[in-house]
Formats: C-alpha cells, structure tokens, sequence
C-alpha cells in the first residue's frame, strides 16, 4: 500500500516538472517569434517610431497640461474683466437714472410747496430743467382721471387718447409707493410729439381749487441718451451688452432691428433667473460668457455677452508660446529620428518618388537599383505592377474611344432622319395645294440645309454655318405653316467664325414649332440669339408657345421619359451629343413657363473646338 502511494508521488512530481517545462518552452517560443519580428522591421522605423512616440508623449503631455492652466487663467481673467466692464456701465446708468429721480423730487417738492397746481413756480422749474437737460423731452402732470394738469413743453393731447390706459400710468396707479421706468417706446400722447423715450413715472399729491388730489408725474428721457452711453461699450470684436426690464422686455439691444425682425434672439428666460453673476452657455455653437448686473431703482438687467473664444484668443499670448514650443519639439524630434536614419531610408525614398509619378500619370516608369531583399522585392512588384496598369489602361482608353464614337453616330442618325421626314412631308403637303413657287422656295432650302447638314463628313463647323442651316429651315417650316409664326435671328458678329457642333440648333427650332406653337390660336415668335457669355458659346431658342408643364420639364433632358407627350428624342440627342463631346459641364438649360413660352440655352465651349477634335472629326 505504502509502495503504491510513493509511486503516485512521483508521478505528480513529474507532471509538474512537464508543465514547467512546457509553460518555459512557450514563453520562449512567443519571445522569440517577438524578437524575430522586430528583427524583420526596418531599423528606420524602429528608431524613429520609437523615439517620435517617446518624445511625442511627453511633450504632447506637458503643452496640454500648460494650455489647459493658461486657459483657466484666461477665463477667469475676461470673467473679471467683463464684470468691471458691466460695473461700469452699472454705475452710469445708475448716475443716470438718480439724476431722473432728483429730477423728479425737485418737482414734488415745488408741487407739494404751493397751494395750487398748475402754478407759475412749477412751470418756471420745468422751464429752467428743460433748458439746463437737453436729454430731457417732456414733463408733465396728469391726474388720476388721467387729465393733463401741466405740460413743458406744453403740447396740448391728441383727441380720443386715454391717458389712464397707457402701462406707465396704469404702473404707478398700482403701485404708488414706487417709481416706474418704462421701456423705450414712441411717446405718441401729444400732438406734433413722436420722440423715442423711456418714461419715469410716480404718483404725486397735489391742491387744486381748495382740494387734495392723487396724480402722476411724468418724465420723458431721450433714449439715445442711454443709446449712447450704451454703444461705447466693447467686449471684443463680437461682444455686446443689452438692457432687459424686470419682465424680460428688451430695453436697449445693438442689434435691435434684428431682434424686432425675429432674425435675432437672447435667452432672457436664463437671465432672467439671475439678478446677479455670470454663468456660461453656448449659441451657435459657440461658447459664451453671461455676465448679469441689475440697476438699482429700475429693476433693470445689464446682460454683457463675451465670446470665450475671442477672449482667451486675445489673452493666450503664453498659450501660443506653449504651443510654439510643443511644434518645435516635435519637429526637432522628428528632425533628429530621420537624420539618423537617413542612409537606411534612401531606398524607399527613391521608391516613393516612383510611386508619386505614378500616381501623377507618369506610367513610363521602371525601379532598377540595388539593395536590401525585402526593397529589391518590392521594387520587382511595383514594376509588374505599373507594367499591368499601363496594359489595362490603354485597352479601356482605346475601347472607351470606340465606344464613344459609335454613340456619337447613333444620336446623329436619330436627329436626320427625323428632321428630313419633317421637311419632305412639308414638301409634300404644298405640293398637293399647287404652290410651286413655295415647293421652289422649300426645296432650294432643303439643298442648303443638306449642303450644311452633310458639311464633307465634319460634325464641327462654324456658327455661321449652323445659323444658316437653322434659318433654311424656318423659311420651310414658315411657308407650311403658311406664316403662323415669324422669326427673329441674332448673332454677335464675334461668334461668326467660331466652331459649333453641327446640327444642334435645328431640332431645338422644331421642337419649338411642334410642341410650343403648331396648336397656339395667335401667331407665333422664335427668336434665335447667339454670343459669347462667360467664356463660353451660347444660343438661345426663345419662343412665346404653350410652354412645357413641370413634371414634363423635369425628365425632359433624360431617356426615362419617352413616353411622355412632347418629349421627342430632338432635346435629349443634342443634349447627350453635347455632353459626349465636350463633357457633363456643357449642353442644354430649359426654362419654360405654362401658356408664356419656352427658353432653351446651349452651352459651349470656345477654346477646346480647335484642339483634340480632329480625330472625331474625321472618324464621325
């Protein structure tokens, strides 16, 4: 029994051993492969990716630690400086606005120290205020029926005014034990009086016969007065301030024309939570700072809105440097790791620089130089490679080509045959009625139109030639249409010699006939123009027809619209013959209005027709 134990022991023995040594050959096995990876890798890369990363790191770390303690600072000192600014403004509205209420006490007192209301004492202070304070616009005592007591400058009121409606009386009627600032608003109570203003108002006690009554005093303030004092404020380029009442009316704002215009908005229903201190949003996705100072009295919000962005910009003179700094390390590092390693990497360079010719075009290219197995290999592979897009290049070119002249050819043999049935069946038709002379007349335009249209085998010829062609064919279509529409042609005489492809007026004109003006009950108008516009050759096909519906027009220009009425193959062929030609950037604008008529443009180029067309030329 014991034997059979003892032997058990040694067994488990060995089999720790065995995972031991199995677990070590593993590792090793994983370390080498390791090791041999690396060995494979190019000394370049080794050491400059390793000292870029590196130093990269710490650098990268120290800036942004600097950067974000320069930012902090920087926000908190444009929060400093934009409540001083505030303060500021504080301070003045508020000097303003005691002097408004010494104002009005003056009055009370001069009201209260006489025995009757109006009185000379009272109009001679008002006088004298109104000539000392030119900021200063009316004054003026109501009673609380809202009757007009005194007045300077005396206005008298406009008839069917209740003054006892107005919010400035209503205000202090409510509330008499406190003084009211309106908003600005147009004080339209008196005649010959339109003047903008914020009112101070406050209830008063005055004798009048014998007797004590209530009444409310009025003072008008000038609103550029406050404009003024206002618009001298900067906070940056973008910043601003504005004025809210205490029921979230704007009282003065430097945009306030937008604001009114709906084109603007602030977020008063935040400011108006605050009666004091600052706090941040974002509006367009900018970052802003609210900075919010309320005037005593008025009960008014100085609201100071600063753009972070602009204020950190113009105190990061450190954060600058800081950044400054981090390029130049990375840049030294980067310097350094490559000039190390600058004999090892000539190789790829000179691959690279095959690798951007090739990729500028240039596939005339063959690496032939000598070094390391895995560069030799590679450059080996880039030469086959090169070698068979040139091969696959060439053949799509050549089949591209070929391809593109037969469906040159197929447009064309769509738009003759099309047009010559048109003409001959016009032929016929006069014929049949006996009027030789017009047959003579149509058939010597159908020469013409031939002698063009055939032009020795060219698809290019001059715009001379194609007006040509186009007005032959409107005499045909005039005298078989026995003069149902009339025709005006216009040619700048600058674009007489230069090249048009051939026959793209033509179907353009009969489209006009048959679809805009065959089934019009009055006569008839096609206008032809052709100039120079921006660079380019255009022609206009103008007429007064039925004109083309909008559902018609938008696939008008494409073949998913056959089978709709009025989309004839004419349109889309000189549209695709075009495009082929010269590309997607040139060929025909519609604009076209129900019962007005139609516009057609056809847009060319100018400086491609005399080069790179010969070979279509002769080959169409």
């Amino acid at each position: 029994m014991s034997k059979d134990l003892g032997s058990q022991a040694g067994s488990c023995k060995d089999s720790r051993k065995s995972l031991i040594r199995k677990t070590i050959n593993y590792f090793h096995k994983i370390t080498s492969r390791i090791l041999n990876s690396l060995n494979k890798m190019s000394i370049q890369f080794v050491i400059t990716a390793s000292f870029i990363f590196v130093t990269s790191i710490a650098i990268v770390f120290v800036g942004i630690a600097l950067t974000n303690r320069v930012r902090v600072l920087a926000e908190e000192n444009a929060i400093v400086n934009t409540r001083q600014i505030i303060n500021q403004v504080n301070s003045n509205l508020d000097y303003y606005l005691r002097n408004m209420m010494d104002i009005s006490n003056h009055l009370v007192d001069v009201i209260k120290s006489n025995k009757d209301t109006p009185n000379t004492e009272l109009a001679q202070q008002m006088n004298s205020i109104m000539a000392t304070r030119k900021d200063i616009v009316t004054m003026a005592v109501f009673s609380s029926e809202g009757e007009l007591i005194a007045c300077e400058p005396f206005y008298k009121l406009k008839k069917d005014i209740d003054i006892t409606k107005y919010d400035w009386f209503t205000a202090t009627i409510d509330n008499p034990e406190n003084l009211f600032f309106s908003s600005p608003h147009v004080q339209n109570i008196f005649q010959k009086q339109h003047s903008w203003v914020v009112s101070l108002s406050r209830e008063i006690t005055f004798k009048r016969d014998g007797k004590t009554e209530k009444g409310v005093l009025l003072v008008d303030m000038n609103f550029s007065a406050i404009d003024q004092m206002c618009q001298n404020v900067v906070l940056g380029k973008k910043g601003y301030i504005y004025i809210l009442d205490s029921d979230g009316n704007i009282v003065y704002h430097p945009q306030q024309q937008l604001i009114n215009a709906g084109l603007k908005y602030e977020n008063t229903n935040d400011v108006l939570k605050h009666v004091f201190g600052c706090f941040f949003d974002k509006h367009n996705g900018e970052k802003r700072l609210i900075t919010i100072e309320t005037v005593n009295y008025a009960g008014w919000r100085i609201v100071g809105i600063a753009y972070m962005d602009e204020i950190v910009y113009n105190m990061n003179d450190i954060g600058v440097y800081v950044v400054w700094i981090l390029i130049f390390g990375i840049l030294f590092s980067v310097f350094i790791s490559f000039f190390i390693s600058s004999k090892i990497s000539q190789p790829i360079k000179r691959l690279e620089k095959y690798m951007k010719m090739v990729e500028q075009g240039n596939f005339d290219v063959n690496i032939d130089f000598k070094g390391g197995a895995e560069v030799a290999n590679l450059a080996k592979a880039f030469n086959l490679m090169v070698t068979k897009i040139r091969q696959l290049m060439d053949q799509i070119v050549h089949e591209q080509e070929a391809k593109r002249i037969s469906e040159l050819e197929a447009l064309q043999a769509q738009i003759n045959p099309h047009f010559l049935y048109n003409t001959l069946d016009s032929i016929v038709w006069m014929a049949e009625k006996g009027k030789m002379q017009e047959v003579i007349t149509m058939v010597t335009s159908l020469a013409r139109l031939f002698r063009i249209s055939i032009s020795k085998g060219r698809n290019i010829i001059t715009v001379e030639e194609e007006i040509e062609h186009a007005r032959n064919y409107l005499i045909i279509q005039k005298i078989r249409y026995k003069n149902k529409f009339n025709f005006i042609i216009n040619v700048n005489d600058k674009v007489l010699k230069y090249k048009t492809l051939k026959l793209v007026l033509q179907p353009i004109v009969e489209n006009s006939i048959y679809h805009g003006i065959k089934y019009m009950v009055d006569e008839g108008l096609i206008i032809i123009n052709a100039e120079e516009r921006n660079g380019m050759l255009l022609f206009e096909v103008i007429d007064n027809g039925l004109g083309i519906m909008p559902e018609v027009l938008k696939n008008i220009l494409t073949f998913d619209n056959r089978a709709a009425k009025g989309s004839g193959v004419g349109l889309k062929n000189v549209h695709e013959r075009i495009r082929l030609y010269y590309g997607e950037d040139y060929g025909i604008q519609i604009e076209s209005e129900p019962e007005e008529g139609t516009t057609v443009r056809i847009w060319q180029p100018i400086d491609c027709y005399e080069e790179g067309m010969s070979d279509l030329n002769e080959k169409g």
